[in-house]
């Protein structure tokens, strides 16, 4: 959501002289700042050819590799996070990714005498949720609404809806719900303070 173009048209709208102008006014102002920084982080990695949303919401993110093989989709946020792009990282609509997680398209094969690197396609699906610290390796799919445990080190798939933990991320006995109806951006205090006031 981090599009000033999509905040300002669907801002939360109130009486001229109000308190609740005043206070809508003064919450956008103070968090201004932050708003174009991640508007800015946004737009250069479009710049630099990633496929990037104009609603997601763009941390300090660290890019490694060619941005050509990254997108991300529509009110998806992705904090302080790692990203190293020697294969494609697809990440799907309305994901939460969070600070401090690494993201890794290759590594190089222990078991091979040349040490040679291997790469795999990365993708996070819709709804998705990755915790703080966590590592997601080389060819795994995060399903949709799954979610990957704080610290965990993910090296397979991840079904739908699943939770994992752990290293090596292993399933934990609870789901998440079928159905999903959120989006991850509005809880970032600089949107909020467009879109209710």
């Amino acid at each position: 959501m981090a599009s000033l173009t999509y905040l300002w048209q669907h801002r939360a709208k109130f009486a001229v002289g109000s308190k609740k102008f005043y206070r809508a006014w003064g919450k956008r102002l103070l968090s201004y700042a932050e708003l174009r920084k991640r508007n800015r982080n946004r737009l250069r990695l479009i710049a630099a050819g990633a496929q990037i949303h104009e609603t997601a919401e763009i941390g300090e993110v660290t890019l490694e590799g060619n941005k050509r093989c990254l997108t991300i989709g529509d009110f998806t946020f992705i904090g302080k996070v790692t990203i190293a792009l020697h294969c494609a990282v697809r990440i799907g609509n309305r994901v939460c990714i969070n600070d401090g997680v690494q993201i890794l398209s290759a590594s190089h094969d222990v078991l091979d005498p040349k040490w040679r690197l291997t790469k795999g396609e990365i993708v996070i699906e819709d709804y998705a949720w990755i915790g703080t610290g966590a590592f997601i390796l080389p060819g795994v799919c995060i399903g949709r609404g799954a979610v990957v445990g704080a610290g965990a080190v993910v090296s397979k798939s991840v079904a739908p809806g699943a939770i994992v933990v752990g290293n090596p991320a292993k399933p934990i006995s609870k789901s998440r719900c079928k159905t999903f109806d959120y989006n991850p951006c509005e809880f970032l205090a600089a949107n909020r303070a467009w879109l209710l006031g």
